[in-house]
């Protein structure tokens, strides 16, 4: 009998070749709880991306509501952090936390995520959050740095070949802001260089 496993998914670009993978050792379930992507608009596209791939491979799929408040408390007075700092620690514990006590709740072996797939997210910081809501919630955290052994490119390909959509900042309020600054600047600065 496979070990039941929980893993928190936060979009499919960063899940798809996780899925692939754990599904085949597991009995696998996906977590979909993500309050920090904004605009509701946008957690509709990428909710409907992780669907797909449940679907596809008849993996069950556990859906929480779009909570924004419990992610908006947990990262008040951090909202002038850069991508990276302290507001997307604040973050990870919020989802990992979710997770932990779900996985506890409904009697599965282990939890993970797949936040340690995203370019910009270090599992070093990642997985000690994991294993200490594990602790709290009596579960256990599978650590994985799940940008390794090629997964990456997988993940491209896999995505490609079905068409599915890809975001272009990593989700919160003010990812969107820094991308779209970005975006302007690039912008003024290609017509100054003309």
């Amino acid at each position: 009998m496979l070990e039941k496993f929980l893993l928190h998914v936060c979009c499919a670009p960063c899940s798809i070749a996780v899925i692939d993978e754990l599904r085949k050792q597991y009995d696998l379930s996906i977590l979909f709880f993500n309050p920090n992507i904004h605009p509701e608009e946008e957690y509709l596209k990428r909710k409907h991306e992780v669907i797909r791939i449940s679907e596809e491979w008849n993996v069950p799929i556990l859906d929480q509501d779009y909570d924004t408040e419990k992610w908006d408390t947990a990262t008040k007075g951090l909202e002038d952090q850069p991508e990276g700092g302290f507001r997307c620690n604040a973050c990870f514990r919020v989802r990992l936390s979710r997770t932990a006590q779900i996985a506890s709740e409904l009697g599965f072996d282990m939890f993970g995520s797949t936040l340690t797939t995203g370019r910009y997210k270090k599992a070093s910081i990642i997985n000690p959050i994991g294993e200490a809501v594990a602790t709290r919630y009596g579960s256990h955290f599978y650590v994985e740095d799940w940008k390794k052994k090629g997964r990456e490119t997988l993940s491209r390909k896999m995505i490609k070949e079905r068409g599915m959509y890809e975001q272009n900042y990593c989700g919160c309020r003010y990812s969107l802001q820094d991308m779209l600054k970005r975006k302007e600047m690039k912008k003024i600065l290609e017509k100054k260089a003309l």
